[in-house]
């Protein structure tokens, strides 16, 4: 493996300069990573997952790439809370419609990142989104929750997507469209304990999390596969985002307790704010996992959506 420096070099997508680790991933590799060569890091342990996805060079806002962007090391936390549909309404587009669990009230989640090896470098991100129903849906409610719920697949729109360094934030707001901003942003999670904090313009906090790690149980790879659809509207043309991940270990706390949540000043803290969350159903943790994001693709949705 290369010798990590603080030593940068330059790279251009689609118009945007950005700096990125010199020898890194993708200094070296450009998207196209050798995964012998990853398999090798021990951070990693399997790359079989990966070898059943083909990439693929595609026209982009951020230039050609390649697609999909792969992540051989992660971990992640999802609070979820319940939280009134209206509220939820108020700040998703017209087109789309909350995931209801009951009449009335949807679900909102708050989310962090950890990429400790990717195609684009070690960074950190965090998330509000909120479950939405499928574009164009035709099944009925009760089959769009229960398909979300078991983590099959979730539709979502995100509301704050900040990272911590510049080419995740010019490839996630150029090439896909996300609101993504960079900011200090601290992940940690291991198998006692799961922190995190974003911090606002000011320095302060925006928001932080400290909880306990759910227990993990260890899974095959390729036997948890989870699937998000995320949609965004760029210059009036909606898009729709797949990102694929592969769970190797993870845990869930129903209820959870002892939550340490912070809601402070900041862009993350009044969109949860302003969603209204009631209480925290859920946390899911997941020490070890890996991921395949795809570039988004045009969908077609309708401008509005009768009964909102």
């Amino acid at each position: 493996m290369p010798q990590h420096t603080h030593e940068t070099v330059d790279v251009d997508l689609g118009g945007r300069t950005v700096a990125v680790p010199a020898g890194g991933m993708f200094d070296r590799h450009r998207m196209q990573t050798d995964l012998d060569d990853v398999a090798g890091d021990p951070r990693v342990g399997t790359v079989d997952f990966f070898r059943h996805l083909r990439k693929s060079r595609v026209d982009s806002p951020i230039g050609s790439t390649m697609t999909p962007n792969f992540y051989y090391a992660m971990s992640s936390a999802r609070l979820t809370f319940v939280a009134r549909s209206a509220a939820i309404r108020r700040r998703i587009p017209p087109a789309l419609t909350p995931l209801e669990i009951a009449p009335g009230l949807g679900l909102v989640s708050l989310m962090f990142f950890r990429y400790d090896v990717c195609d684009i470098d070690f960074y950190t991100e965090a998330a509000v989104g909120v479950a939405v129903r499928p574009a164009r849906h035709g099944r009925l409610p009760i089959v769009d929750l229960a398909s979300a719920l078991a983590d099959d697949h979730l539709h979502a729109h995100v509301l704050s997507l900040p990272v911590n360094t510049e080419i995740a934030q010019v490839r996630g707001h150029d090439g896909y469209g996300f609101p993504k901003w960079v900011t200090d942003l601290d992940v940690d999670i291991d198998d006692a304990r799961t922190t995190a904090r974003v911090a606002n313009h000011d320095g302060g906090v925006d928001v932080s999390l400290s909880v306990a790690t759910p227990a993990q149980k260890d899974r095959p790879s390729g036997t948890a596969v989870s699937s998000l659809t995320s949609y965004t509207e760029v210059d009036g043309i909606w898009q729709s985002t797949l990102n694929q991940t592969n769970i190797l270990a993870s845990g869930r706390a129903i209820l959870p307790r002892g939550v340490d949540l912070t809601i402070g000043k900041g862009r993350m803290a009044d969109d949860l704010r302003a969603v209204r969350p009631i209480r925290a159903v859920a946390l899911d943790v997941s020490t070890k996992a890996q991921a395949a994001l795809h570039m988004p693709v045009p969908i077609s949705m309708p401008a509005t959506r009768e009964g909102r």
